[in-house]
C-alpha cells in the first residue's frame, strides 16, 4: 500500500508542478508576442518577393495585416497598463527561420514558408491562450484572448496548403 501511495505521489508531482507554475510576466508576454509578430511579417514579406502562388500571396498579405494589428493592440494595452514596451526583435529561432527562408529559392521557399508558419502559429497559439488564461494584466489578457481566434484562423488556412 505504501508503494502505491508513493508511486501515486510521484506521478502527481509533475502535474502539481505545472499547475503551480507562476504566470508569465507581462513584459515577457509582450516581448514574445512582438518577436512572433515580427517573424510573421518579415517571413511573409520575403515570401511575397518571389512566390507565384496566388494562395500563398494572399495568405502572406493576411499575415502582414493581421500581425501588424496584433502588434499594435499588444503595444497599446501594454502602454495603458504601464508595461515597458521595447521595439520587437526576432528571437533566435525567428532569426534562424528568416535566414533559412532568405536562402531558399522558388517553390522550395514556398514549402519552407508553409512549414515554418505551421510551427510558428502553434507556438503563437500556445502563447496567446496561455496569457489569456493566466496573464496578470487584464488589458493584455483581453488582447491575448482576442488574438486567439485570429491565430486559429491562420492555422485553419495553413492546413489547406
Amino acid at each position: 500500500m505504501t508503494r502505491f501511495l508513493t508511486a501515486a505521489a510521484l506521478i502527481a508531482l509533475p502535474i502539481a508542478a505545472v499547475s503551480a507554475q507562476a504566470p508569465m510576466p507581462a513584459s515577457t508576454y509582450v516581448m514574445k508576442a512582438g518577436a512572433g509578430d515580427l517573424y510573421e511579417k518579415t517571413s511573409s514579406q520575403i515570401l511575397l518577393e518571389t512566390t507565384t502562388n496566388p494562395k500563398l500571396k494572399s495568405f502572406a498579405q493576411m499575415m502582414i495585416t493581421d500581425h501588424t494589428k496584433s502588434t499594435a493592440d499588444v503595444k497599446a494595452a501594454a502602454m495603458a497598463a504601464h508595461v515597458k514596451v521595447a521595439p520587437p526583435k526576432l528571437d533566435p529561432m525567428g532569426a534562424k527561420n528568416v535566414a533559412a527562408l532568405r536562402a531558399a529559392k522558388g517553390t522550395a521557399r514556398d514549402r519552407l514558408y508553409v512549414t515554418q508558419q505551421k510551427a510558428a502559429h502553434a507556438k503563437a497559439l500556445t502563447l496567446q491562450q496561455g496569457y489569456a488564461a493566466k496573464g496578470t494584466v487584464p488589458g493584455l489578457k483581453t488582447v491575448a484572448a482576442g488574438i486567439v481566434p485570429v491565430v486559429q484562423t491562420h492555422i485553419t488556412e495553413l492546413q489547406t496548403m
